[in-house]
Parts: C-alpha cells; sequence; structure tokens
C-alpha cells in the first residue's frame, strides 16, 4: 500500500514540475506577446491541472487506506514536502504571470489613450471667433 502512495506522490511531483515549466514558458510567451502560441499553452496548462486533480483525488485515498491499515505514513509526509515546495514556486509564478499580464493591460490603455489624442489633435480646428474645436467624430447629426 505504500509503495503505491509514494509511487503516485512521485507522479504528482512530475505533474507539478511539468506545470512550474509550462508556467516559465507562459511568462516568456507573455513578454513576447505571441497569443497564438499562449492560447495552445494555456490549453496545456489547463490539461495539466486537471491531470494533477484527478492525482491529488488518487493520493488522498491512497493516504487514506494507509492510515487506516495503520502503515506509518511519515513517508508520504516527506515526499509531500518536495510537492509542496514545488506548489509554492508555481503560485508564485502564477502571481508573476499574472502581474505581467496586468502591465500589458496597462500598457494597451495607454497606448489606446495616445492614439485618442493623437486624433483628437490631428481633427483639431478653429472656428471664426478663434476657438478650437474638434470633429467629435460626428457629421453634424444630433439624436
Amino acid at each position: 500500500m505504500m509503495t503505491s502512495l509514494l509511487s503516485a506522490i512521485d507522479k504528482q511531483t512530475e505533474q507539478l514540475t511539468a506545470l512550474k515549466a509550462l508556467l516559465e514558458n507562459e511568462l516568456h510567451l507573455i513578454s513576447s506577446r505571441e497569443p497564438e502560441t499562449l492560447m495552445g499553452l494555456l490549453k496545456d496548462k489547463e490539461e495539466m491541472l486537471t491531470l494533477i486533480e484527478e492525482q491529488d483525488n488518487s493520493i488522498s485515498s491512497l493516504f487514506e487506506k494507509a492510515r487506516a491499515s495503520g502503515e506509518s505514513i511519515e513517508e508520504a509526509f516527506a515526499a509531500m514536502d518536495s510537492c509542496n515546495k514545488i506548489i509554492h514556486e508555481c503560485k508564485y509564478l502564477t502571481q508573476i504571470n499574472a502581474k505581467s499580464v496586468e502591465q500589458g493591460q496597462l500598457r494597451l490603455t495607454h497606448l489606446r489613450n495616445l492614439m485618442m489624442e493623437l486624433r483628437a489633435r490631428e481633427s483639431m480646428t478653429y472656428d471664426r471667433s478663434g476657438k478650437t474645436t474638434g470633429d467629435n467624430g460626428s457629421k453634424g447629426y444630433t439624436a
């Protein structure tokens, strides 16, 4: 029973390590602005998270069986510590990726605002009294 639990934990460690690699790659793709490749990676990440969840359920049931049979589970706790370290690293990478996406969105908003200002300046004219007026995009129609 204990060997199957330990092998399940080892498999979980491998899956978490793969997730960590996906998160590192995700940051690279966010930085390089490759949306098509990023979308494929997000699908892979979603599949990996599903596998991790399934493995968690498997480990949980094996853990309960080992505890019910009275086996020593100290070795399993030690193996789970390495999983927990990788989980914390994945959480940290996820926070970094979220910040990168947020910064990218702020840059896009700033760029959009600059473009709108530029258009407003280009369409600015003067009336007979010398006051500036801008073309607000309408053709003189009012509702």
